[in-house]
């Protein structure tokens, strides 16, 4: 019986193929290795029972939108920690949100592919860990005594639209949005004794795991958009510059302002104006805006729209 010669172009075809998933699967299995060694229960980790902490902060006040504007010299010190205690329940509120959609996507993300393999098994481990997340945020604005703020109608409804025409690739873009600027945040507020124990067991919690998720995100979303065709990188890229305007907006719920005495229309003015808060944007912004430059998602159009934003100097 004569032997089928398979031609050598063929086997670096194959083997180019292959490669991106062996990789793809030995980051998923190192990732559910830290898993297994690294995460918490927020309800048996964290004291929700021990009394709110006088004189500490719900969130730093360096962090806070308002933070050495004219306004801010004006507020009085209660002012001040009740804006704190507020704006800490609105991230919240907007991480709740962002998670939400991150475990849609994820689930869409997963839908097709082998079930046994060490990807699909860490997105499940990935969508338990939100699932924690958000309940342990949840819990938190409870404890703070604080409505939680849900974004603008209109910017909640662009969220379904996401979910439902998202690609691969800008759903794991607009992941990364979601995550790496409130965890430069979180990555500050944890070791800082002067915010409340409770907050900065949360923040804690939720850096050491989310350390794990930006992993997976990040290497996904650079093997797609070398491997997603063309027509495919230039929608990610509008979307993911669409994303970083919309949340560029919803990171801080205006009706925070109302709810503590404030002036809403003259607090806005003046976080707009503030060179110091689009400095703790940009900062929060830059290790992100680096990684998507570099993989070239801030091109075009896209890029256009993240300048507007304000996140990208």
């Amino acid at each position: 019986m004569a032997m089928t010669t398979v031609p050598e172009q063929d086997i670096r075809l194959l083997r180019d193929a292959l490669g991106p998933l062996r990789d793809r699967e030995q980051v998923a299995e190192r990732l559910l290795e830290s898993s297994a060694k690294h995460s918490f229960d927020p309800d048996k980790e964290l004291d929700w029972d021990a009394p709110v902490e006088e004189g500490k902060w719900f969130w730093p006040p360096e962090l806070l939108s308002l933070y050495d504007t004219p306004l801010w010299h004006k507020m009085s010190e209660k002012q001040r920690f009740d804006l704190a205690r507020h704006e800490s329940a609105a991230l919240a509120s907007l991480g709740i949100w962002f998670e939400i959609i991150l475990m849609q996507l994820l689930v869409r993300h997963i839908y097709d592919k082998p079930v046994t393999s060490n990807h699909v098994r860490y997105a499940l481990t990935e969508i338990a860990d939100e699932c924690r997340h958000s309940m342990m945020f949840a819990r938190m604005i409870q404890k703070g005594g604080t409505p939680a703020y849900p974004p603008p109608r209109i910017y909640h409804n662009l969220g379904r639209v996401l979910k439902t025409i998202s690609t691969t690739p800008g759903s794991f873009a607009a992941t990364l949005l979601g995550e790496e600027i409130l965890d430069w945040m979180q990555r500050l507020t944890f070791p800082d004794e002067r915010v409340q124990t409770l907050t900065r067991g949360v923040t804690r919690i939720h850096v050491v795991e989310e350390a794990r998720h930006v992993r997976y995100a990040r290497e996904e979303l650079r093997r797609q958009m070398v491997t997603a065709p063309r027509w495919e990188q230039e929608f990610t890229r509008l979307s993911c510059g669409e994303a970083a305007r919309v949340f560029s907006i919803c990171f801080v719920n205006p009706q925070v302002y109302t709810n503590i005495g404030l002036d809403r229309r003259e607090a806005v003015a003046q976080v707009r104006a503030s060179g110091h808060r689009r400095e703790v944007m940009q900062s929060g912004a830059k290790r992100l805006t680096d990684f998507l430059d570099d993989i070239g998602v801030l091109r075009g159009p896209g890029r256009r729209l993240w300048k507007r934003s304000g996140l990208l100097a």
